[in-house]
């Protein structure tokens, strides 16, 4: 890397700010025969829950133009497993573990958070506020503001102390903003956005939903105007919030969008289904667009569109092009 491309997860140090999307790469080893885990910022893994979960039924995943709907259902194999085979073989590759968490109470938030917290080796956890919540009408927690900052107030009052806490966002809600200053006023270190938006598709020869469940989840480039502007919201709103930017990203370029919008990191998810070397190559590519505009350090444009400009164009606070 030509260019200095240290970040900071919360009060965590990573080498780099890619890391991969929490459901698009297992917890690592799918994309071990293709890069070396350890070189890129971290590994979000596949949302964990307390208890093994089959999923949903089949068909669960279908294409769809610039984009992809899965219904997966937060299929894995529950905590346990987890602790005794996934996180320490991340470990062994020197990958930097960022877990992701979901369940369908407060409580089971909070139970993941104290599992965890026993657990060597958590870089950060991932709360994904985008599960139902079972006790109240199956709403999602984090289009509620005050049931987003219970899940998180629960999470933060049992994780370690020095493992930070990412709210990961959704889309679906008329002012994610409010959603945010919620998770961060109930003790999230940071937030991830944005996970997948609600969509749906239908089989005009069967004439009925492609997906088993009917309603899945839209990832893909479709999405990335819609992280880039969730990113920019809340960057505005919240400037000194640390941000995980995901949502469509394929290339460097895509990247270094969402961190001009105020990303501090990125993460990639569906483009790894086709093309496993994503990330690697993303890397790549962020550090030829930095330094093809002069730019020698990645922190000093996290957030730069939100600066304003001279009469001549150029930003005002730092000498950046």
């Amino acid at each position: 890397m030509g260019t200095d491309m240290r970040t900071r997860l919360g009060h965590v140090e990573l080498p780099n700010p890619i890391l991969t999307a929490s459901g698009c790469a297992g917890a690592g080893r799918e994309l071990a025969q293709f890069i070396d885990v350890s070189k890129i910022g971290a590994v979000v893994t596949k949302s964990v829950m307390l208890a093994p979960r089959a999923g949903r039924p089949t068909p669960r995943m279908a294409e769809t133009p610039s984009g992809m709907l899965n219904s997966i259902g937060l299929q894995g194999p529950g905590i346990d497993a987890f602790l005794q085979r996934d996180l320490p073989w991340l470990l062994s590759r020197g990958a930097r573990a960022v877990v992701s968490i979901a369940g369908g109470t407060v409580e089971e938030f909070a139970e993941l958070a104290s599992r965890l917290s026993d657990a060597a080796g958590v870089t950060a956890i991932e709360v994904n506020i985008s599960c139902p919540n079972v006790e109240h009408r199956g709403q999602v927690f984090a289009c509620d503001p005050v049931a987003a900052a219970a899940v998180i107030e629960a999470v933060r009052g049992r994780a370690r102390y020095d493992i930070p806490v990412f709210a990961k966002l959704s889309p679906d809600v008329t002012d994610i903003v409010a959603v945010a200053r919620a998770c961060v006023a109930a003790g999230a270190d940071g937030l991830s956005m944005i996970n997948t938006l609600l969509g749906m598709a239908i089989d005009c020869d069967t004439m009925r939903p492609v997906l088993a469940g009917v309603a899945g989840g839209l990832s893909g480039p479709a999405i990335r105007p819609v992280a880039v502007r969730c990113v920019w919201q809340v960057r505005e709103a919240l400037p000194d919030v640390p941000i995980i930017g995901m949502g469509g990203v394929r290339t460097g370029k895509d990247a270094l969008e969402l961190i001009l919008a105020g990303a501090g990191l990125v993460a990639v998810g569906t483009t790894i289904f086709h093309d496993p070397s994503a990330c690697e190559r993303i890397l790549r590519e962020l550090d030829e667009e930095l330094a093809r505009r002069g730019i020698d350090r990645l922190s000093d444009v996290v957030g730069l569109a939100h600066e304003p400009r001279t009469a001549t164009g150029r930003r005002l606070a730092r000498n950046v092009p």
